[in-house]
Protein backbone atom coordinates (compact mmCIF):
# COMPACT_ATOMS: atom_id res chain seq x y z
CA UNK A 1 0.00 0.00 0.00
CA UNK A 2 3.18 2.44 -0.05
CA UNK A 3 3.78 2.42 -3.46
CA UNK A 4 -0.06 3.42 -4.49
CA UNK A 5 -0.03 6.14 -1.30
CA UNK A 6 3.31 7.45 -3.21
CA UNK A 7 1.05 7.31 -6.33
CA UNK A 8 -1.47 9.70 -4.94
CA UNK A 9 1.29 12.03 -3.86
CA UNK A 10 2.69 11.95 -6.99
CA UNK A 11 -0.22 12.67 -8.60
CA UNK A 12 -1.89 15.34 -5.71
CA UNK A 13 1.01 17.80 -6.15
CA UNK A 14 1.70 17.45 -10.12
CA UNK A 15 -2.17 17.99 -10.44
CA UNK A 16 -1.66 21.11 -8.18
CA UNK A 17 1.32 22.66 -9.01
CA UNK A 18 0.42 22.39 -13.02
CA UNK A 19 -3.37 23.66 -11.77
CA UNK A 20 -1.54 26.97 -9.88
CA UNK A 21 1.55 27.74 -12.51
CA UNK A 22 -0.46 27.02 -15.32
CA UNK A 23 -3.54 29.34 -14.36
CA UNK A 24 -0.89 32.42 -13.23
CA UNK A 25 0.83 32.14 -16.36
CA UNK A 26 -2.80 32.28 -18.90
CA UNK A 27 -4.02 34.78 -16.26
CA UNK A 28 -0.95 36.67 -17.29
CA UNK A 29 -2.09 35.75 -21.34
CA UNK A 30 -5.72 36.70 -20.55
CA UNK A 31 -4.98 40.13 -19.30
CA UNK A 32 -2.60 40.85 -22.44
CA UNK A 33 -5.67 39.92 -24.83
CA UNK A 34 -7.95 42.13 -22.69
CA UNK A 35 -5.90 45.10 -23.12
CA UNK A 36 -4.90 44.42 -26.46
CA UNK A 37 -8.92 44.51 -27.58
CA UNK A 38 -9.50 47.78 -26.04
CA UNK A 39 -12.43 46.52 -23.77
CA UNK A 40 -15.13 49.24 -23.75
CA UNK A 41 -16.61 47.21 -20.13
CA UNK A 42 -14.77 46.86 -17.33
CA UNK A 43 -13.80 43.42 -16.34
CA UNK A 44 -12.50 42.04 -13.02
CA UNK A 45 -9.27 40.31 -11.96
CA UNK A 46 -11.62 37.54 -10.42
CA UNK A 47 -13.32 36.76 -14.10
CA UNK A 48 -9.88 36.87 -15.66
CA UNK A 49 -8.95 34.45 -12.95
CA UNK A 50 -11.65 32.33 -13.01
CA UNK A 51 -11.60 32.01 -16.43
CA UNK A 52 -7.61 30.80 -16.45
CA UNK A 53 -8.66 28.58 -13.85
CA UNK A 54 -10.92 26.49 -16.30
CA UNK A 55 -8.65 26.48 -19.11
CA UNK A 56 -5.55 25.40 -16.29
CA UNK A 57 -7.74 22.83 -14.94
CA UNK A 58 -8.09 20.99 -17.74
CA UNK A 59 -4.08 21.04 -18.62
CA UNK A 60 -3.92 19.63 -15.33
CA UNK A 61 -5.94 16.96 -15.93
CA UNK A 62 -4.40 15.60 -18.88
CA UNK A 63 -0.31 16.48 -17.48
CA UNK A 64 -0.98 15.09 -14.29
CA UNK A 65 -2.78 11.78 -15.56
CA UNK A 66 0.27 11.24 -18.07
CA UNK A 67 2.63 12.02 -15.68
CA UNK A 68 1.17 9.84 -13.00
CA UNK A 69 0.55 7.15 -15.27
CA UNK A 70 4.12 7.04 -16.62
CA UNK A 71 5.00 7.09 -13.13
CA UNK A 72 3.08 3.96 -12.40
CA UNK A 73 4.10 2.27 -15.51
CA UNK A 74 7.95 2.75 -14.85
CA UNK A 75 7.07 1.29 -11.00
CA UNK A 76 5.61 -1.63 -12.27
CA UNK A 77 2.20 -0.40 -10.06
CA UNK A 78 -0.54 -3.19 -10.29
CA UNK A 79 -2.84 -1.68 -13.38
CA UNK A 80 -5.91 -2.08 -12.64
CA UNK A 81 -5.21 -0.15 -8.95
CA UNK A 82 -3.74 2.47 -10.74
CA UNK A 83 -6.39 3.30 -12.78
CA UNK A 84 -9.26 3.02 -10.30
CA UNK A 85 -7.09 5.39 -7.77
CA UNK A 86 -5.85 7.62 -10.89
CA UNK A 87 -9.47 8.02 -11.91
CA UNK A 88 -10.92 8.53 -8.79
CA UNK A 89 -8.38 11.25 -7.89
CA UNK A 90 -8.61 12.90 -11.12
CA UNK A 91 -12.79 13.33 -10.96
CA UNK A 92 -12.55 14.19 -6.97
CA UNK A 93 -10.28 16.97 -8.21
CA UNK A 94 -12.06 18.42 -10.96
CA UNK A 95 -15.34 18.53 -9.21
CA UNK A 96 -14.25 20.03 -6.56
CA UNK A 97 -12.32 22.54 -8.18
CA UNK A 98 -15.52 23.65 -10.34
CA UNK A 99 -17.25 23.65 -7.50
CA UNK A 100 -14.75 26.55 -6.02
CA UNK A 101 -14.81 28.31 -9.24
CA UNK A 102 -18.36 28.18 -9.73
CA UNK A 103 -18.71 29.56 -6.18
CA UNK A 104 -16.10 32.42 -7.14
CA UNK A 105 -17.86 33.71 -9.94
CA UNK A 106 -20.44 34.85 -7.48
CA UNK A 107 -18.35 36.85 -5.72
CA UNK A 108 -18.37 40.53 -7.12
CA UNK A 109 -15.22 42.12 -6.84
CA UNK A 110 -14.19 46.04 -7.20
CA UNK A 111 -13.85 46.19 -11.06
CA UNK A 112 -10.79 47.47 -13.32
CA UNK A 113 -10.39 49.70 -15.58
CA UNK A 114 -8.33 49.20 -18.89
CA UNK A 115 -4.68 50.47 -19.13
CA UNK A 116 -4.26 53.44 -21.89
CA UNK A 117 -2.22 52.19 -24.59
CA UNK A 118 -1.60 54.90 -27.09
CA UNK A 119 -2.31 58.80 -27.06
CA UNK A 120 -4.59 60.52 -29.24
CA UNK A 121 -4.71 59.80 -32.97
CA UNK A 122 -4.21 55.99 -32.04
CA UNK A 123 -4.44 54.09 -34.99
CA UNK A 124 -5.58 50.60 -35.22
CA UNK A 125 -5.58 48.14 -38.68
CA UNK A 126 -5.44 44.36 -38.66
CA UNK A 127 -2.49 43.52 -39.91
CA UNK A 128 -3.39 40.01 -41.20
CA UNK A 129 -5.87 41.55 -44.29
CA UNK A 130 -4.27 42.73 -46.97
CA UNK A 131 -7.55 45.47 -47.29
CA UNK A 132 -7.53 46.00 -44.01
CA UNK A 133 -9.64 49.00 -42.46
CA UNK A 134 -7.77 51.46 -40.51
CA UNK A 135 -9.35 52.84 -37.57
CA UNK A 136 -8.03 55.94 -35.95
CA UNK A 137 -9.35 56.82 -32.46
CA UNK A 138 -8.66 60.63 -31.83
CA UNK A 139 -8.78 60.81 -27.71
CA UNK A 140 -6.98 57.18 -28.29
CA UNK A 141 -7.72 54.18 -26.18
CA UNK A 142 -9.37 56.47 -23.29
CA UNK A 143 -12.18 56.67 -25.46
CA UNK A 144 -12.69 53.76 -27.64
CA UNK A 145 -16.23 54.38 -28.62
CA UNK A 146 -15.32 57.98 -28.95
CA UNK A 147 -14.46 60.04 -32.12
CA UNK A 148 -12.99 58.05 -34.90
CA UNK A 149 -11.88 58.58 -37.89
CA UNK A 150 -12.78 55.41 -40.31
CA UNK A 151 -10.07 54.82 -43.62
CA UNK A 152 -11.28 51.88 -45.79
CA UNK A 153 -9.43 51.15 -49.18
CA UNK A 154 -10.58 52.50 -52.05
CA UNK A 155 -13.00 55.08 -50.31
CA UNK A 156 -13.11 58.86 -48.84
CA UNK A 157 -11.96 58.97 -45.10
CA UNK A 158 -15.44 59.16 -43.01
CA UNK A 159 -15.30 60.75 -39.52
CA UNK A 160 -17.82 59.04 -36.95
CA UNK A 161 -18.90 60.78 -33.75
CA UNK A 162 -19.28 58.17 -31.67
CA UNK A 163 -19.44 53.91 -32.19
CA UNK A 164 -22.19 51.41 -30.49
CA UNK A 165 -21.10 49.24 -27.88
CA UNK A 166 -21.25 46.09 -30.36
CA UNK A 167 -18.71 47.75 -32.58
CA UNK A 168 -15.38 46.27 -32.58
CA UNK A 169 -12.09 48.32 -32.70
CA UNK A 170 -9.27 45.86 -34.62
CA UNK A 171 -6.60 44.36 -31.85
CA UNK A 172 -3.11 46.62 -30.66
CA UNK A 173 -0.36 45.37 -32.86
CA UNK A 174 1.28 43.29 -30.30
CA UNK A 175 3.88 40.81 -31.76
CA UNK A 176 3.03 37.01 -31.31
CA UNK A 177 5.40 34.29 -32.35
CA UNK A 178 3.60 31.43 -30.65
CA UNK A 179 4.06 28.73 -32.80
CA UNK A 180 0.69 27.05 -34.17
CA UNK A 181 0.76 23.83 -32.54
CA UNK A 182 1.27 26.17 -29.03
CA UNK A 183 -2.02 28.00 -30.41
CA UNK A 184 -4.15 25.16 -31.33
CA UNK A 185 -3.66 23.13 -28.12
CA UNK A 186 -4.63 26.30 -26.02
CA UNK A 187 -7.79 26.59 -28.00
CA UNK A 188 -8.39 23.03 -28.13
CA UNK A 189 -7.83 23.26 -23.88
CA UNK A 190 -10.08 26.63 -23.82
CA UNK A 191 -12.49 24.26 -25.56
CA UNK A 192 -12.37 21.36 -23.21
CA UNK A 193 -12.62 24.02 -20.31
CA UNK A 194 -15.86 25.28 -21.45
CA UNK A 195 -17.36 21.41 -22.26
CA UNK A 196 -16.09 20.48 -18.72
CA UNK A 197 -17.86 23.89 -16.99
CA UNK A 198 -21.22 23.40 -19.51
CA UNK A 199 -21.52 19.70 -18.20
CA UNK A 200 -20.76 20.70 -14.32
CA UNK A 201 -23.51 23.58 -15.02
CA UNK A 202 -26.19 20.91 -16.48
CA UNK A 203 -25.58 18.67 -12.98
CA UNK A 204 -24.05 16.96 -10.97
CA UNK A 205 -25.12 13.41 -13.55
CA UNK A 206 -24.42 15.38 -16.56
CA UNK A 207 -20.71 16.22 -15.25
CA UNK A 208 -20.13 12.56 -13.59
CA UNK A 209 -20.67 10.77 -17.11
CA UNK A 210 -18.67 13.11 -19.11
CA UNK A 211 -15.60 13.47 -17.13
CA UNK A 212 -15.67 10.43 -16.13
CA UNK A 213 -15.71 8.95 -19.58
CA UNK A 214 -13.15 11.51 -20.37
CA UNK A 215 -10.66 10.02 -17.58
CA UNK A 216 -11.67 6.40 -18.25
CA UNK A 217 -10.56 6.92 -21.87
CA UNK A 218 -7.01 9.03 -20.60
CA UNK A 219 -5.95 6.09 -18.51
CA UNK A 220 -6.60 3.30 -20.59
CA UNK A 221 -5.06 5.48 -23.12
CA UNK A 222 -1.71 5.70 -20.58
CA UNK A 223 -1.87 2.33 -19.91
CA UNK A 224 -1.99 1.53 -23.56
CA UNK A 225 0.96 2.93 -24.30
CA UNK A 226 4.22 0.28 -24.05
CA UNK A 227 5.48 0.16 -27.62
CA UNK A 228 9.31 0.36 -26.43
CA UNK A 229 11.50 -0.17 -23.20
CA UNK A 230 12.24 3.87 -23.38
CA UNK A 231 10.54 5.32 -20.77
CA UNK A 232 10.94 8.94 -22.88
CA UNK A 233 9.48 7.16 -26.03
CA UNK A 234 6.45 6.19 -24.18
CA UNK A 235 6.10 9.52 -23.01
CA UNK A 236 6.59 11.49 -26.26
CA UNK A 237 3.80 8.55 -27.44
CA UNK A 238 1.65 9.68 -24.68
CA UNK A 239 1.91 12.90 -25.26
CA UNK A 240 0.87 12.46 -28.89
CA UNK A 241 -1.99 10.59 -27.97
CA UNK A 242 -3.47 12.95 -25.41
CA UNK A 243 -3.52 15.29 -27.74
CA UNK A 244 -5.22 13.35 -30.21
CA UNK A 245 -8.28 12.88 -27.53
CA UNK A 246 -8.05 16.66 -27.30
CA UNK A 247 -8.68 16.90 -31.33
CA UNK A 248 -11.01 14.25 -31.04
CA UNK A 249 -12.84 15.76 -28.45
CA UNK A 250 -13.14 19.38 -30.92
CA UNK A 251 -14.11 16.75 -33.77
CA UNK A 252 -16.97 15.53 -31.97
CA UNK A 253 -18.42 18.14 -30.20
CA UNK A 254 -18.45 20.12 -34.20
CA UNK A 255 -22.05 21.31 -35.24
CA UNK A 256 -21.39 19.43 -38.26
CA UNK A 257 -20.67 16.33 -36.08
CA UNK A 258 -23.40 16.44 -33.40
CA UNK A 259 -25.95 16.69 -36.59
CA UNK A 260 -24.44 13.65 -37.91
CA UNK A 261 -24.71 11.81 -34.61
CA UNK A 262 -28.01 13.06 -33.69
CA UNK A 263 -29.80 12.05 -37.60
CA UNK A 264 -28.07 8.55 -36.89
CA UNK A 265 -29.12 7.87 -33.36
CA UNK A 266 -32.48 9.22 -33.39
CA UNK A 267 -34.10 8.47 -30.18
CA UNK A 268 -31.93 6.09 -29.36
CA UNK A 269 -29.32 7.36 -27.34
CA UNK A 270 -29.65 11.41 -26.33
CA UNK A 271 -26.76 13.46 -28.36
CA UNK A 272 -25.50 14.73 -25.11
CA UNK A 273 -24.42 11.19 -23.91
CA UNK A 274 -23.12 10.27 -27.53
CA UNK A 275 -20.01 11.60 -27.22
CA UNK A 276 -18.69 9.98 -23.55
CA UNK A 277 -20.46 6.60 -25.07
CA UNK A 278 -17.80 7.15 -28.21
CA UNK A 279 -15.01 7.45 -25.37
CA UNK A 280 -16.56 4.53 -23.55
CA UNK A 281 -16.00 2.26 -26.27
CA UNK A 282 -12.43 3.36 -27.16
CA UNK A 283 -11.55 2.91 -23.42
CA UNK A 284 -13.24 -0.86 -23.60
CA UNK A 285 -11.28 -1.22 -26.72
CA UNK A 286 -7.78 0.05 -25.52
CA UNK A 287 -8.33 -1.83 -21.97
CA UNK A 288 -9.00 -5.28 -24.18
CA UNK A 289 -6.01 -4.36 -26.12
CA UNK A 290 -4.00 -3.94 -22.82
CA UNK A 291 -5.37 -7.06 -21.35
CA UNK A 292 -4.48 -9.27 -24.42
CA UNK A 293 -0.83 -7.96 -24.30
CA UNK A 294 -0.61 -8.89 -21.00
CA UNK A 295 -1.71 -12.71 -21.42
CA UNK A 296 0.84 -13.07 -24.30
CA UNK A 297 3.49 -11.58 -22.71
CA UNK A 298 2.94 -13.76 -19.52
CA UNK A 299 2.49 -16.78 -21.76
CA UNK A 300 5.64 -16.19 -23.47
CA UNK A 301 7.61 -15.89 -20.65
CA UNK A 302 6.21 -19.45 -19.46
CA UNK A 303 6.80 -20.88 -22.75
Amino acid sequence: MKKFAKLVLVFSISFLAIFLISTVFRFLALRVDWAKGLPVKPETTLTLMVTAAHWALSLSLFASLLFALGYSIRRGYFAIMTMVILMSLSFVFCFGISTILVNAKAVTPAQTSGIPLGDKGLMLSNTLNRNETVVVLLNGTAEPLGPRVRSIPGQPLVFQQSAGSDFELPPIAFGDDTPWFLKSLAIDLRLNANTLQQKFSEGFGSFLVYAGALILLLCSLGLAIRFSAWPLANLFLGILAFRGVLALEVFLSSLEIQEIMSAFLKDALPVSLAVSAIYIVISALLLLYSILIFISKRRYEYD
